[in-house]
């Protein structure tokens, strides 16, 4: 079948590289019976592999060609699930009846921050995930206080998800070369109390406030949210900026917000 030509709108780079490809397969381990979706299957190169250790595989691809073709440059292979889709309004918690979900993927780099927050919000209903994404949104998701590359990202995903950062792959492991470097991370879901869940509305609010304005201290950009004796309350300093507070001192903050 001749080869799909990779579309710039939808952000196409697909994986040619059979070491790397080996090496993710070899990171996801997929097991016969595990609930399990590829988003972004492109050519299917990984997907050829994951069916077959695991049986039946749902996919997810927004590219009509590729959806449309992508059983036959399988060899119509029986468990091969096609849904031809936006995977930024997928209902991925749909696909979890029989157990939790485990999601892979090679994600598009100009989708990948909402895509990964579609995915937060569905956490409850998988069990890891697996992503090929820019590293430079992994070093975001991995990024602890006082690195450069903390921000919102890394704040929330810790709030969903322990992150373990696996491996970089080079631009020249695509069809196009990409013109950055990509890495490879799983994030597992953690388990979110019922405290957790009712506070999850102002803490997103807060995180998404401080570090709209990273360069002003909590005290300018948290004003009109958060009043002055909050900071007293949870003893940390009001001239401090965002990038400075731990997941749980940003908890404590959303503590100090009215419910509601």
């Amino acid at each position: 079948m001749q080869a799909h030509r990779p579309r710039k709108r939808f952000g196409q780079h697909f994986l040619r590289d059979r070491q790397v490809i080996a090496r993710i397969v070899a990171a996801i381990d997929p097991r016969p019976g595990q609930a399990m979706v590829e988003i972004g299957p492109g050519e299917g190169v990984l997907t050829g592999p994951l069916l077959a250790a695991c049986g039946r595989l749902d996919v997810v691809e927004l590219d009509r060609d590729l959806a449309a073709s992508l059983a036959e440059r399988l060899g119509n292979p029986p468990g091969l699930v096609i849904h031809q889709a936006d995977a930024l309004r997928f209902d991925f918690s749909a696909l979890a009846e029989s157990g939790p979900l485990r999601v892979i993927g090679n994600l598009p780099y100009n989708i990948s921050t909402p895509l990964l927050f579609h995915l937060f919000a569905q956490a409850e209903a998988i069990s890891d995930m697996v992503f090929m994404l820019q590293k430079e949104v992994v070093d975001r998701l991995v990024a602890e206080p006082g690195n450069s590359a903390y921000g919102r990202l890394s704040v929330m995903a810790g709030h969903y998800c322990e992150r373990e950062w696996l491996f970089d792959v080079p631009p020249q492991a695509f069809l196009p070369p990409p013109k950055v470097d990509s890495a490879i991370i799983r994030l597992r879901p953690r388990t979110i109390t019922d405290a957790e869940r009712a506070l999850l509305p102002r803490l997103e609010h807060l995180v998404r406030t401080a570090f709209g304005q990273r360069r002003k201290t909590l005290k300018r950009s948290l004003k009109g949210l958060l009043d002055p004796p909050a900071f007293d309350v949870t003893g940390i300093d009001p001239g401090a900026r965002p990038e400075t507070l731990s997941l749980a001192q940003f908890r404590s903050l959303a503590e100090q917000i009215p419910a509601g």
